[in-house]
């Protein structure tokens, strides 16, 4: 890999250094012998995917917030363990209310810890589908009402409201009831947070994996760059992977589309252990952060490596994003999709290229979905291109599987 070096007339220009574009930008080097020019705006590759050591602690911190990696699809798995092993970590949460801490997600144990009484399974689907008769789904109007349908009013009051509300910043009631499609509840003690096959965090941690991915003679990085003061240079004349926000790629013509996004507060703590695990998420609505994130319980076979008596914790606040903020998650609403649907449109004439990713398509991807629909863009489009010929037509951003 060359990083900010000289690449002489790319085959490809690949704009984003996360998952999505690294894994084209792999593929493309590696299999087909492609010069890959990756363009990234940030000082270091990875996008929120980026991780780094904090210096006075040495306990690794995901400097864009808690990332953890799971799938069930094979393909993906044997991919990723090209440039990392993983650990054993199998993510928990717990969550505080009132003064009290519970195992999510919602599960028997918590239903037998709330309701002050020993339930069994079938005891517990009973209760909550007695609760949750209060509305028929079909008749719900907004998320609060959508949400009583499915897990009742009591699990809904405790454990959706207040977390909604200040992830949203707007009252639950003004919410469309789209925004939930289900709400799982466990009649089991099962408090995995995740259903997945595979679960791991990297062993070197997420820098060194993605590093790793770029480490090829015919992959250069070049950081610091924006692809908009450069994209004169390449548009129209060589093939292009845009990872980008989709709407910034047409100066917003169509309106900008909405997210969300985080503020991440990081402090270091005094003590060796602030909350027993590695994330706690906040229920309570007067609580202004969602959730705290403690990240050496992430690594606990890392423990001789971090200095004792200090611990890093970072407080997670949600809000919706603004001009110059960080996009994390697409808000979707109808008028989103209504911009999105003309965006597709303006991306299906744009030649050679190609629009990808959770910014480029618009879509919350999580990385092992990042990669997959990268792997299917290279199968699909990218490689049929390069050796057959095949014309590279945008599928607009929709999925390029």
């Amino acid at each position: 890999m060359s990083v900010d070096g000289v690449c002489v007339d790319p085959d490809l220009v690949v704009v984003g250094s996360g998952f999505f574009g690294l894994t084209v930008a792999e593929r493309c080097a590696a299999e087909l012998g492609l010069r890959v020019l990756v363009l990234e705006r940030r000082h270091h590759l990875g996008g929120n995917a980026y991780s780094e050591r904090e210096p006075e602690t040495g306990v690794e911190v995901h400097k864009y917030g808690a990332h953890l990696f799971h799938t069930s699809n094979q393909k993906v798995w044997e991919y990723a363990n090209r440039f990392t092993s993983f650990t054993g970590y199998q993510h928990r949460v717990f969550g505080k209310y009132q003064g009290q801490v519970y195992s999510l997600p919602m599960n028997l144990g918590l239903i037998n810890q709330f309701f002050g009484k020993s339930h069994t399974p079938q005891e517990a689907r009973e209760l909550i589908a007695s609760q949750a008769s209060e509305i028929a789904t079909e008749d719900a109007t907004n998320l609060e009402e959508k949400a009583i349908s499915l897990i009742g009013r009591p699990l809904y009051e405790a454990f959706i409201k207040g977390y909604t509300a200040k992830q949203w910043q707007t009252d639950p009631t003004k919410l469309s009831a789209d925004i939930i499609t289900r709400l799982p509840v466990r009649y089991t003690f099962e408090n995995r947070w995740f259903n997945d096959t595979y679960e791991g965090l990297p062993t070197d941690g997420y820098t060194a994996w993605l590093t790793r991915m770029a480490d090829h003679p015919n992959i250069e990085v070049r950081l610091e760059t924006d692809f908009f003061s450069v994209a004169e240079q390449y548009k129209g004349r060589v093939p292009i992977v845009y990872t980008g926000p989709v709407d910034e790629y047409f100066d917003h013509c169509e309106g900008r589309l909405s997210w969300r996004t985080v503020d991440l507060e990081e402090s270091i703590e005094d003590v060796d252990d602030f909350q027993g695990t590695g994330v706690v998420n906040y229920n309570d609505q007067d609580v202004p952060f969602t959730r705290i994130i403690e990240f050496k319980h992430f690594h606990p076979e890392r423990v001789q490596t971090h200095l004792p008596g200090k611990t890093v914790i970072v407080h997670e606040y949600s809000r919706f994003a603004e001009e110059g903020d960080e996009p994390y998650y697409p808000v979707n609403t109808a008028e989103d999709r209504e911009k999105l649907l003309k965006y597709r449109e303006l991306a299906k004439q744009e030649q050679m290229v190609l629009f990808g990713g959770r910014l480029g398509t618009y879509q919350y991807l999580d990385m092992h979905m990042a990669i997959g629909s990268a792997l299917s863009m290279f199968e699909n489009k990218l490689k049929p291109h390069f050796t057959d010929g095949v014309a590279l037509t945008s599928g607009g951003v929709a999925d390029d599987d």
